[in-house]
This record gives structure tokens, sequence and C-alpha cells, in this order.
């Protein structure tokens, strides 16, 4: 194949020898430059320092808060079942409505409760009268017996019968009083006042004692339950230790909010009252019962929601906003302003986020500058132009 001006032709794989290449690279270098110098020889501008908004660390003491899953229950929560066997005759309430404590809630057909107590009282009429006439011969029998009109058997065997009647008169009683509280409760009544669910048995049902009849929940105040990891118990035992033990609650007590399904906050703070007795092996963790006022009844049993309680205090903590750090495979990073506005790339170590800041542990100190917005175009060791937050930026020069 011919050459064409001394040069190799080009293959598909490049040049076939290296040195040509080596020569055509600069060859071409040579004309760039050639026409950057007809086009009036001026120089290429470097590009001005990058534009950065910053923000100063700041130091100060801050609550640091803990949030765990909560199931909110009913204060007291009392299962509605009825107490003998009988058919449903009348629901009393209404449904998903405030009941007072003794109230009717349900009646069972008494016919046959208040048959069984006619029957008893029948039953202690007839050990009545037999205890009279055992007593009567008794006293008749006490005076002959010492004179030898009756024999001693007669006299004894009249005392034993006293006796009998007696104990089938205390019997007869408990019978009696049997039947009567049998037919009280047929009328079904509430033990507590609070809310009263849904009926879940129909009139004309037959029911029993181990027929659930529907609940009623003490709903204000309401508790909540939510397990805590061991660690975080322990952060705040000694106050937690307090509660447990009756003592009224202290100034700094574990007061804790609520935050609901829909992101909302709860207006009402709660309370720590009760730690449970152990911790769960196979979790680690221990539950707490929070309770929190619910005068609206705005809260049921079933709800879910998140519990925030400040577990503790940093003292002195450094906080920078979170925009300003980088995190990369776990590894967190922070640009910060140093003499002359040059950037310096930090690694640090952070804590908890607090709000819309972040706790630095390790790598930084008070009143430092650090790069907010701007990072990606900052350099460790470049120079930047520090914008005031808010500024518009710069306009783009036109060439």
């Amino acid at each position: 194949m011919a050459r064409v001006g001394g040069l190799h032709p080009r293959t598909k794989r490049g040049y076939a020898d290296p040195l040509v290449h080596e020569n055509m690279r600069l060859f071409w270098s040579s004309v760039a430059f050639a026409a950057l110098v007809g086009c009036g020889g001026a120089e290429v501008a470097a590009p001005p320092p990058p534009e950065v908004v910053v923000a100063t660390v700041v130091q100060r003491d801050v609550p640091i808060s803990s949030e765990w899953v909560g199931t909110i229950d009913g204060y007291n929560n009392a299962q509605i079942r009825a107490k003998v066997q009988g058919y449903l005759q009348a629901r009393d309430y209404h449904e998903g409505g405030v009941v007072a404590a003794g109230s009717l809630m349900f009646r069972i057909d008494p016919r046959e409760f208040r048959a069984a107590l006619e029957d008893a009282r029948g039953q202690l009429g007839r050990a009545q009268a037999l205890l009279t006439r055992s007593s009567q011969d008794v006293a008749r029998y006490g005076p002959l017996s010492r004179d030898g009109a009756v024999s001693r058997k007669e006299y004894d065997d009249a005392v034993q019968a006293e006796r009998g009647s007696a104990a089938a008169v205390q019997s007869g009683r408990a019978a009696v009083e049997q039947a009567r509280l049998n037919l009280e409760w047929t009328e079904v009544r509430s033990p507590i006042e609070g809310v009263a669910g849904l009926s879940l048995a129909q009139i004309g049902d037959l029911v029993s004692p181990s027929t659930l009849l529907t609940t009623v929940s003490q709903l204000d105040p309401v508790k909540v339950t939510f397990p805590v990891s061991e660690r975080e118990y322990l952060r705040y035992a000694e106050r937690l230790g307090k509660r447990a033990a009756g003592a009224a609650p202290p100034d700094d007590s574990p007061s804790a909010e609520l935050i609901l399904a829909d992101g909302s906050v709860y207006p009402e703070r709660g309370h720590v009252v009760a730690t449970n007795r152990e911790v769960d092996q196979k979790t680690g963790a221990i539950l707490i019962q929070a309770a929190f006022p619910n005068p609206n009844l705005l809260l049921r049993p079933g709800q879910f929601a998140r519990v925030r309680a400040v577990t503790e205090t940093r003292r002195d903590a450094l906080l920078v906003p979170q925009r300003a750090v980088q995190e990369l495979q776990g590894v967190h990073r922070i640009a910060v302003l140093g003499e002359g506005d040059t950037v310096a790339i930090r690694t640090v170590v952070v804590g908890p986020r607090v709000g819309s800041e972040w706790v630095v542990e390790k790598g930084l100190t008070p009143g430092a500058r650090v790069v907010v917005e701007g990072l990606q175009r900052v350099r460790d060791g470049s120079k930047v132009t520090v914008k005031a937050a808010g500024a518009p930026a710069a306009s783009p020069v036109e060439g």
C-alpha cells in the first residue's frame, strides 16, 4: 500500500507504526495551537473560584431523643361476658358509646332463673319448718328424759334431728342467695366506665360464661406499650426506677410525645408509668408503658404510633447542618474553609441527628466554617468564593 505524505494509512485498530502515531498526535496539536494563534493569540482565562454557602459550627447543650414503635391500648379493658347461660333477650347500650360503671348492657331471658329462685325459697321454707319441729321435740324430750319418761336415745335423736334441720336451713339460705344472684346476672352490666365496643352476640343467641359479648375500655388516659433496647433502657433506668417504685414523678421524669400514623404530633404529652420485670431474651428488649391523656377520645386501642422521648442531654455538642455532611460508604466528610477561603476535606465522626442538624463528635472545632451549598464544586485545597445565604448565583460569563 502506498504511503501518503510519508505517513502510514490508518487501520481499524489505529496506526500501524507507533512512531507514526506519535507524529500524528504532535501534528494535530500543532494545528490546534496554530488555530488559536490565528484567532488572535488570546490566552484561555482560568475559571473563577466556585461560589459556596457556608455555616458556622455551633456548640450548645443538645437533648437527644429516641423513637420507638408503640401500640395503644385502653388503660383498663373489661371483657363483658355472661355469668349464666341463657338466650340473649336485649341489648341495652349504644355500640361505640360511653357507658357508666354499673350500666345495663345486655339482658338474658330470666324466666328459668326466676323459677329457680322461687324453688329455692320453697326448699328453705320446708327446712325452716323442720327446724321448728325439731326444736320443739328437743324442748319437750329434755325434761321427760330427766324424769325417765323417754329414753336417752329418743332425746339424742331429737337433738341430732334439730342440728340436721339447722344445717338444712343454712344450705337453703345459700341456695336462695345463689338463685337470686343467677337471676341478677341475667342483667349484664359494665364493671367500669369507658367506651363500649361493638356487640359480638346477636339477640336470640344462646350465650354462656365462655361467650365474649363485647369489651369496655377506659380511654382517658390510654396506655402505650413499646419495646426499648437494653442499651437505651440503661440510659435512664434510674428515673424509670423511681416511677416503678410509686414515687411522685420528679421534674426530670421521662416524658414522651406521640407521633400518630399521619405524621402529626399528638398535643398531649405522656409519662412512663410502668416497666416490665424482664428483658426478652429473644429480642433483647424490655417493654415500657406510658400513659397519655385522651380527653377527646382520639386515641383508640390497637392504633400504632411512634413514641419519642429524650434519653440524654449532650453537653457542649458541636452541631452542623445535615446538608453539610457528605456520606460515602459509611464515611462522613465535611468541607471546612481555612485561611484564604481554602477548602479542606475532613473525615468526621457523627453522632445522632437533632432536627435539621447533625452532632459531630470528632473532626471539628467550635466556630469553624463548613460548606453547606456547592459541595459538588469544591475539591481539597481549592479556593472558593463565599456567598451569603439566599444570594442569587452569579450569571455565567458569555464568550
